[in-house]
């Protein structure tokens, strides 16, 4: 037997409860963490290829090398860019949270 779909009036009582600043800043804490473990990796990453240069005699297997080299290292630098961004937005989301809204009043 099937279920019937929910009238309106049933799906808009039943919306998801609205999220709370503990759930903000736990977000935030989980961000700016997982920036700290990318920006380790990145320098790990540098590290290792400023020690361990590419060097093949072929000009194109040289310049794949580079290649590749350069994407590696940028992708965990925007790693570490993007969890500290989101990290640092969701703060401010907390401390916005935190503070009561003003209802603005009609002149």
């Amino acid at each position: 037997m099937s279920v019937p779909p929910p009238s309106p009036a049933e799906a808009s009582s039943a919306a998801p409860p609205r999220k709370g600043p503990l759930s903000f800043l736990s977000g935030a804490l989980t961000s700016f963490l997982l920036a700290w473990v990318f920006l380790l990796l990145s320098q790990r990453v540098l590290g290792y290829y400023a020690l361990h240069p590419p060097q093949y005699s072929k000009p194109i297997a040289q310049s794949i090398a580079t290649a590749v080299k350069t994407l590696v290292v940028g992708m965990s630098f925007l790693a570490t860019f993007s969890c500290a961004f989101i990290g640092l937005g969701l703060f401010l989301v907390f401390i916005r949270s935190l503070v009561p809204a003003r209802s603005e009043e009609s002149s």
